[in-house]
């Protein structure tokens, strides 16, 4: 198997909250939406985001209402500065999103805040200088043997 991941779906107990904070709130545009199902973002190159209504999740998963819980889970978003970090916190909870972790120096060197969508998804937004990407889309964390 690939070392890949093509979609990250996400249980969501309130779709229409989360559909208004990534599309109304955010301005990310769904890659395709289906109202009290699911609505999909692509988020990188080849990578999409889907949320998925928890009963609808539920039930495609054959299970029962607790195996829809989101739990143990935060995405990251990078940015290019600690500025930027701090303009999107703010944007994210003018959207309506909670702060869960203020935008503060990181121990890893860099700079990061933490903010919970209308649904409690958890956010780290982070400015890591170390961090990038090639062209190739292959990441780099900035380690002594990541060259």
């Amino acid at each position: 198997m690939e070392q890949r991941a093509h979609f990250i779906t996400l249980s969501t107990p309130d779709l229409d909250a989360a559909r208004a904070f990534y599309r109304d709130g955010l301005g990310w545009r769904p890659l395709l939406d289906v109202p009290g199902e699911i609505v999909f973002f692509q988020v990188a190159p080849g990578t999409v985001l889907g949320l998925f209504d928890a009963d609808k999740f539920v039930a495609d998963m054959e299970g029962t209402p607790a195996d829809g819980r989101l739990g143990g889970l935060t995405l990251s978003h990078n940015v290019d500065s600690p500025d930027a970090v701090d303009a999107t916190v703010r944007r994210m909870v003018e959207a309506g999103a909670r702060t869960v972790k203020s935008p503060q120096r990181a121990a890893f060197g860099g700079y990061h805040g933490h903010v919970a969508d209308p649904n409690g998804l958890v956010w780290e937004i982070c400015h890591n200088p170390a961090w990038r990407v090639d062209a190739d889309g292959r990441v780099h964390l900035g380690l002594v043997d990541d060259a």
